[in-house]
């Protein structure tokens, strides 16, 4: 377990909490100031519950069955009820780290005071964290509107004892065994309770958290391996120079042009059009890298700013008003990080197309400037890179299906209560798939591209010293360079795993310092 502790305030958590909960395990603390307000508005619930008039989740059935008053008595059970019947997901079993981005989302939102649960829930909820208790959440089941509602039924469920859930040895047990191996007592689930744990777009939330922090990464991965591409195919550095970023004043551009620019610096290759092919300007995929890959820097800035503003909120329906007042809502629909999710696809697509273009261009002795055909150590005997190229162009075509957006579609439920819906959890989905995809893509051009700049340097001419930095770390962890064909997989694998673990970007920071 980690030893970092993240404290949960009235006022929300940030992205970083997020992570460090999901990833790296880190321990969960309450403040004073969020008990005393989970306090507050629960005495709010509690006095609406002695009186006769129907309120929304407190007294009444749910959705489409909100027009029925609930007696005292069959309170608890309408809780309850509402948890083992929402708890209906299929399919294969969510991430670990996304269900804990899940409940630690819930549980920031248990915790403004807003929704009317007791204390000992939040508490209970922040101890089934700390114990590394993990419940079973399926692939299906939301919808991205009255929150995500099947998977958070189950991480109630487990609330409950009730229900399966993994344990921190990853061994998947009856969550009432796990809670009782812990010394932790199910919740007993009153008034306004269960509807409040299930109804919020935590899930979505927290893979777009997740996505921004892996973008983020594979941006600054993107321009290094765009770098090393322009090195190879002896491009020219000076469509980098500031001045031209300038009039056309876009952040994101002029972020990734400045980091190619300190990855190239001190390079031999750069400028040196062929006698045999001179070159006026090189192709677009080179040239105008700076201007797609600083398209999807801005887009992820966009994407942050709804995340921050969707971290610092409180999603339940009824929601509890410092006046006390009970009120219906709808805040829980889930459009604006949907739209996000589905527009973070589309830069992910566009970023993985550009750099799969470089890689054919350094693969293609027609346009590579004189590199041998498909990098291949003796062509026509040796293959080269040519089915890398392949695998990196399935991935590419794979990226442009997931960028179409999930935001467009809506399917009615609840007997058409709920008659328009984010499907914001597909579109997170599909996200996560995409962000994969795009770590793959650009190994194969880091893969591509260090190759070239070998071949290159063997003819006596020096890359820049962060390239050569990046080409050594790329070595020392196992991915191979020039030579005669060999089972490339293990290679790729190792080239996948370089730009996963942030290890390429470090490479080249060991030179150039810290890049944008």
């Amino acid at each position: 377990m980690s030893m970092h502790t993240v404290v949960v305030e009235k006022s929300g958590v940030t992205a970083e909490d997020v992570v460090a909960v999901a990833r790296d395990a880190a321990r969960v603390e309450l403040s004073p100031d969020a008990l005393d307000a989970v306090a507050a508005a629960r005495r709010f619930v509690d006095d609406l519950a002695a009186k006769p008039d129907p309120v929304y989740g407190v007294s009444t059935g749910f959705g489409a069955l909100a027009v029925r008053h609930i007696s005292p008595e069959l309170r608890a059970q309408l809780q309850r009820n509402i948890v083992r019947s929402h708890a209906a997901g299929l399919g294969p079993r969510v991430e670990r780290e996304v269900v804990r981005a899940l409940m630690f989302l819930r549980l920031k939102t248990v915790a403004s005071g807003h929704t009317g649960v007791r204390p000992e829930v939040v508490r209970t909820m922040a101890e089934v964290l700390n114990a590394g208790i993990t419940p079973v959440v399926h692939e299906y089941g939301s919808l991205g509107c009255s929150g995500d509602l099947a998977p958070l039924s189950h991480c109630a469920l487990t609330l409950m004892g009730e229900g399966d859930a993994e344990g921190p040895d990853g061994t998947v047990r009856p969550a009432g065994e796990l809670l009782a191996a812990h010394g932790i007592a199910p919740v007993e689930l009153r008034e306004k309770e269960g509807l409040a744990l299930l109804n919020g777009t935590d899930g979505m939330l927290g893979m777009l958290v997740m996505a921004c922090a892996d973008l983020a990464r594979l941006l600054t991965s993107a321009d290094i391996t765009a770098a090393l591409s322009l090195e190879a195919l002896l491009g020219t550095d000076r469509v980098l120079a500031p001045e031209l970023h300038a009039i056309r004043p876009h952040p994101g551009q002029a972020a990734a042009a400045a980091n190619m620019l300190k990855v190239l610096h001190g390079s031999g290759l750069t400028g040196h059009h062929q006698d045999d092919a001179p070159r006026v300007q090189d192709a677009y995929s080179v040239r105008c890298a700076p201007q797609v890959a600083g398209a999807g820097r801005d887009t992820l800035a966009h994407a942050r700013t709804v995340a921050e503003r969707e971290l610092a909120a409180a999603v339940d329906n009824p929601v509890v008003l410092p006046d006390g007042r009970v009120e219906s809502n709808g805040n829980f629909h889930g459009a604006p990080v949907a739209y996000v999710l589905d527009f973070l696809a589309v830069a992910a697509a566009d970023l993985g197309s550009i750099a799969e273009r470089r890689t054919d261009r350094l693969l293609d002795k027609n346009r590579s400037h004189g590199l041998p055909p498909f990098l291949a150590h003796d062509a026509g005997v040796d293959s080269g890179l040519m089915i890398a190229q392949y695998t990196q162009a399935a991935l590419v075509a794979e990226l442009k299906r997931l960028a179409v957006p999930a935001s467009a579609d809506s399917i009615p439920s609840s007997a058409m209560q709920e008659d328009h819906v984010s499907l914001g959890w597909s579109a997170a989905r599909k996200l996560r798939t995409a962000v994969d995809n795009l770590t793959r893509v650009l190994a194969v051009e880091l893969y591509a591209a260090a190759r070239g700049v070998e071949l290159r340097q063997a003819e006596g001419v020096a890359a820049a010293p962060a390239s050569r930095a990046v080409l050594d770390a790329a070595r020392a962890a196992g991915v191979g360079g020039a030579g005669e064909d060999r089972f490339l997989a293990p290679d790729m694998a190792a080239a996948e795993a370089f730009v996963r673990s942030g290890a390429l970007v470090a490479a080249a920071e060991s030179v150039t310092g810290p890049l944008a």
